[in-house]
């Protein structure tokens, strides 16, 4: 893998971040209807030219980094087809808007953007580059040539509430958020509706870092959450500090984003994991075939979007089999990590039973249920 500083905006808006041009060798669920598709760009025989816009940094182990599996999945996948840029290290501070535009200006008929930070600046630049088509990943704003992709965390989430609440001897969970929105929100929630399912005595407790990525602050966190009784750690950030700190005390973790068990696999009872590249292949050949058209996809295991890692053998084999078929319940369709009743902290019923908490109402998430300690603060 070849790089080079993107020197032009990187001094234009005093951050700095790495440019990348890489050839590796290495239906839909959506909640938005359907925007009239345009004519494809793609009218020779070159490869297409496919470039992505990075939050963080592709070895971060995290947010990032299973991102860019996705694109190398893609790359091996259609070799020959397509050739794929990656800019990193895109976030506050930078001209993320100069970022994107530079992608188009160089060509790239297909461009995603992996980071709600990036939604407006997308939009915008969209606007002006009419012949090129966007993804973004995890916003809420499209347009002809802007399409939306996010995954449904809240199963895979849910599963590894139910095994923290079967592997807990102290009753109290550490969570460690990165910034208090709808989507962290959410997936707290969902963890902790499975954690009642298995140990209503449970609790969880929650630490906001107001990062996504930022190894120091996440492990001051995981120590305080140690130091209040947890003995189960998980997270909604991206760097390895959490599971370090569970390893470190000998008690267990959860990862996020990617099987982290290679750092312990002890600590590490399972992880969070996304799939990104199947969407990425499908989104390419879209392109190369001239179908694409604007859509909101919003999936979850059963399309293959997210999941659980393989389970630590330390885990039970009856809490795996519970585990495994609530997760088989998740992809018939025939559960949901909101079921009702679901109460929130008050004891107010807030999904009656037989009912569940709708999409809008997920998507605007801004309580918590029923089990977690403490209250939601401002986002900084």
């Amino acid at each position: 893998m070849e790089r080079r500083k993107f020197l032009k905006y990187a001094a234009a808006s005093g951050a700095s971040f790495n440019f990348a041009s890489c050839t590796s060798n290495d239906n839909k669920s959506g909640f938005q209807d359907e925007i009239s598709p345009i004519v494809s760009p793609v009218t020779t025989n070159e490869p297409l030219k496919v470039g992505f816009v990075y939050l963080g940094t592709v070895d971060d182990y995290g947010w990032t980094y299973a991102h860019d599996l996705g694109r190398r999945e893609m790359e091996a996948t259609l070799q020959g087809k397509l050739r794929s840029t990656f800019v990193e290290n895109v976030r506050e501070g930078v001209d993320i808007q100069g970022v994107i535009r530079q992608l188009a200006m160089e060509g790239n008929k297909l461009i995603f953007t992996t980071s709600l930070l990036h939604m407006n600046a997308t939009l915008k630049v969209a606007s002006y580059y009419k012949n090129v088509f966007f993804e973004h990943c995890s916003g809420y704003k499209r347009a002809a040539n802007v399409s939306t992709y996010f995954a449904r965390f809240e199963e895979p989430r849910y599963l590894t509430g139910m095994i923290a609440g079967k592997m807990t001897k102290s009753n109290i969970i550490g969570f460690i958020g990165a910034y208090p929105i709808p989507e962290v929100i959410r997936g707290i929630s969902a963890f902790t509706q499975g954690l009642k399912l298995t140990n209503p005595q449970a609790k969880v407790k929650v630490m906001w870092v107001q990062s996504w990525y930022e190894p120091a602050k996440e492990r001051e966190a995981a120590q305080a959450l140690v130091d209040l009784g947890a003995d189960v750690l998980t997270q909604h950030t991206d760097s390895l500090a959490p599971i370090q700190i569970a390893g470190e005390k000998g008690i267990y973790a959860f990862g996020y984003n990617t099987d982290m068990s290679r750092l312990s696999h002890k600590a590490l009872l399972t992880s969070v994991i996304n799939h990104w590249g199947k969407y990425y292949i499908q989104r390419a050949n879209d392109v190369i075939n001239r179908t694409w058209k604007s859509q909101a996809v919003w999936d979850g295991i059963a399309k293959g979007m997210v999941d659980i890692a393989p389970l630590n053998p330390v885990i039970p084999q009856d809490v795996q089999q519970l585990v495994m078929a609530k997760r088989q319940q998740f992809i018939n369709g025939t559960a949901n990590p909101f079921d009702g009743p679901v109460k929130d902290q008050t004891g107010t019923i807030r999904v009656p039973q037989g009912e569940i908490l709708s999409d809008k109402e997920q998507l605007a998430m801004n309580w918590y249920v029923e089990g977690i300690e403490g209250s939601i603060p401002e986002k900084k």
